[in-house]
């Protein structure tokens, strides 16, 4: 084994973020690692921060070309080469994002080395809360996914594995019999190159995977945003942002908007639509008029406004 070091100079504010929910992704002390394969190989990589300016990954691997491309991989699922300038001058006096632009200027959309990891985990979260969809992920990695015995570090499993694994498995770590088909035929497609979700033309792998039943637009925006790195996606269907863009725009914390409108309602923030839609969660927060009421929600109980409904609406859709 034989390890590539690289030094990155990202081209704006950066910040190492925690390990994943799911497992894979583990931060200890001050470093990040990751176990990656390519074309089968398995990698680890680690990341450091030493300065504010400096971002430093170190790949062990067979070969100085596989450790190059894990790097590469993990390069982007961090989001480390991204230069959000434009978007944080365009929208950092904006009416409902501003504030987090302007306090969390380092928030980057949280993404994945192999797409396939981001469509496996958005089949997977689909109509359920997401404690119960990382139970059923860890149970997958557990099972099905693949291990470093030096490190114990874990990765999911590839698309062939999961398009071989018999629906009833997948059914025992509590997915159920239409999301499990769905996963397998996913990785079916995928582990065949019929969905080709490396490619250019993002649009024609997407095409296949909504010919498969219980695979929506929700899951192919999950996949875009999360596995290839288009920022102009928004999950519409995510249960938060429907909240939210319901209060929004009626002013009762117990509105529901459709995906309609919640695409509609971050139409005005083109080519950023996803991270927009990170900013406008925490910017809720920020502003006590986040869409989760209950007794530990940070939404006030006390009805909102008529300038709510209109003026401040009127102003967050024109950015």
């Amino acid at each position: 084994m034989l390890e590539v070091r690289q030094t990155v100079r990202p081209p704006w504010v950066f910040r190492l973020p925690r390990g994943a929910p799911d497992g894979v992704l583990r931060r200890r002390g001050s470093v990040l690692e990751r176990l990656v394969h390519v074309d089968g190989a398995p990698v680890v990589v680690r990341v450091a921060q030493p300065a504010a300016d400096e971002v430093l990954f170190g790949a062990r691997a067979t070969d100085r070309e596989t450790a190059r491309e894990a790097i590469d991989r993990m390069r982007f699922a961090l989001g480390v080469d991204d230069d959000l300038r434009p978007f944080y001058d365009r929208f950092r006096s904006d009416p409902l994002i501003g504030p987090s632009v302007r306090l969390n200027p380092w928030v980057r959309i949280s993404r994945r080395p192999d797409p396939f990891e981001a469509l496996a985990w958005a089949i997977t979260e689909q109509l359920i809360d997401f404690p119960r969809a990382v139970a059923i992920q860890r149970r997958i990695v557990y099972r099905l996914g693949r291990r470093c015995p030096a490190t114990g570090l874990r990765d999911l499993p590839d698309a062939a594995r999961v398009a071989g694994t018999a629906p009833a498995l997948l059914q025992s770590f509590d997915l159920s019999a239409g999301r499990a088909l769905a996963l397998r035929r996913a990785a079916r497609e995928v582990a065949t190159g019929r969905a080709d979700l490396r490619a250019a033309d993002h649009e024609r792998g997407w095409r296949r995977l909504r010919a498969i039943p219980g695979i929506g637009r929700w899951t192919i925006e999950m996949l875009g945003l999360h596995g290839q790195g288009r920022h102009d996606l928004v999950p519409a269907g995510d249960l938060n942002l429907i909240k939210l863009v319901g209060r929004l725009r009626t002013g009762s914390p117990y509105a529901r908007a459709t995906e309609e409108e919640v695409r509609a309602f971050f139409a005005p923030y083109d080519g950023w639509g996803g991270l927009a839609a990170a900013h406008a969660g925490r910017a809720a927060k920020l502003r006590d008029y986040g869409p989760w009421p209950g007794r530990n929600s940070f939404v006030s109980a006390r009805a909102a406004s008529g300038g709510l409904r209109s003026s401040r609406l009127r102003a967050i859709q024109s950015p």
